[in-house]
């Protein structure tokens, strides 16, 4: 136990105890259990960890008797511990009968007996005193002195814990906010441009059409190259509003799944074409999962393996294994396939392989990104297997509830 290395200095101490944000906290089986402990060791039938406060002591546990959520801080046992220059406080009524008088009307006992550890933070300020009472007089040995000391410090320990976990909860508070800024800045932007770039697109479009033939080679190529860009742009802002609405998704309550009836869903939205085949199992259940974050990954990975796909017919085979603690996932295509060393920097958010898809506009880098945020926010991770030329295997597992 850090024992007191500054003067005693009530403003700087009650500035410190503010920090802990303690007082008139709930119930915490915790500290209950530390002063059933001292109580114990010490063979006393009282013990108690009391906040000094300014003008009182306030109570985080009790033990041995009705808990008294507070009492006055003048005349009490707490007040004298804090400002005292022991690293423990001893004392009995024969050898301080006057301070035992005047604090018997605070505690509405009469005690014989006291002893109290002051709790001191890491700049040496006390803020509060592990303490134990008899209503005789009695003389603690060493082990119970030192194991009172050693108790005392696993308190200020949890104090600390406490600290640090309610400061981690203001900085998530704060990037929450943050990234609500950022969210909304980049719904507002995407959306301010997808007017302007659909115009681009169908302008384009038709200044193609009605001059098909009237222009040159080079202003055709110039054209297709602004057509191109155009369409790239809006699905690069398509992708920035879906990676950053991904968090909504995760916000969906939790359902039992049809898996068969879910991806026939999302297998007809690409079955319109000929050269699409989309295998998935039949009769699966599957118990309180997130629906639509599921779909979205799977729409993701469906799209990006029938768009990176140069064969005459293009497969995608999906599989389902249920294990212990996981539901496990497999997407399989038959498409251009990945080389190795890209394997771990296509889940980046805005990285690209340089690749296009079959109307030849590259990738936005967003998709794969989003795959990975939803699965591990899912409680599970996500792997690929691939050979160039052959095809893809996404594996992905989610966490079962």
């Amino acid at each position: 136990m850090q024992h007191k290395i500054v003067p005693f200095n009530e403003k700087l101490r009650l500035a410190a105890l503010e920090e802990y944000a303690i007082l008139n906290s709930g119930p915490d089986k915790d500290y209950d259990n530390l002063t059933f402990l001292a109580a114990s060791t010490c063979d006393v039938p009282y013990a108690k960890i009391s906040i000094v406060d300014e003008n009182r002591i306030w109570n985080k546990a009790v033990y041995g008797e009705e808990r008294l959520e507070e009492i006055s801080r003048t005349n009490s046992f707490c007040d004298r511990a804090i400002q005292s220059e022991e690293s423990i406080l001893i004392m009995n009524k024969s050898d301080y009968p006057q301070f035992f008088e005047k604090a018997k009307p605070i505690y509405g006992k009469e005690f014989g007996f006291y002893a109290g550890v002051p709790l001191y933070n890491h700049q040496g300020h006390a803020i509060a005193v592990l303490s134990i009472f008899d209503t005789k007089e009695r003389e603690l040995n060493n082990v119970q002195i030192k194991a009172l000391k050693a108790l005392a410090e696993q308190t200020m320990n949890l104090f600390e814990f406490r600290k640090q976990k309610n400061e981690l909860y203001e900085v998530q508070n704060k990037l929450k906010e943050k990234y609500k800024e950022l969210e909304g800045f980049a719904s507002l932007v995407s959306h301010d441009l997808k007017s302007p770039l659909a115009n681009i697109i169908s302008l384009s479009e038709l200044l193609k059409d009605e001059n098909k033939g009237k222009f040159d080679e080079e202003t055709e190529q110039y054209l297709k190259f602004l057509i191109e860009s155009s369409y790239s742009l809006r699905n690069y802002v398509d992708g920035i509003l879906s990676f950053y609405r991904s968090d909504h998704v995760l916000e969906k309550d939790y359902e039992d799944v049809d898996l068969h009836k879910m991806l026939k869903g999302i297998a007809d939205l690409y079955q319109v074409a000929d050269d699409i085949k989309i295998n998935y199992p039949d009769d699966v259940l599957l118990r309180n999962v997130n629906k639509a974050a599921l779909t979205q990954v799977f729409m993701n990975l469906i799209s990006n393996a029938l768009k990176y796909n140069d064969k005459e017919i293009r497969e995608v085979n999906i599989s389902f294994k249920k294990k212990e603690k996981y539901y496990i996932f497999s997407v399989k295509d038959n498409g251009k396939g990945i080389p190795k060393d890209k394997f771990k920097e296509i889940f980046e958010i805005f990285t690209t392989l340089d690749a296009t898809d079959r109307q030849g506009n590259p990738g936005s880098g967003i998709g794969l990104a989003t795959v990975k945020k939803l699965v591990e926010s899912m409680g599970g991770e996500v792997k690929i297997d691939s050979t160039p030329g052959k095809g893809s295997t996404f594996t992905f597992s989610i966490k079962r509830r």
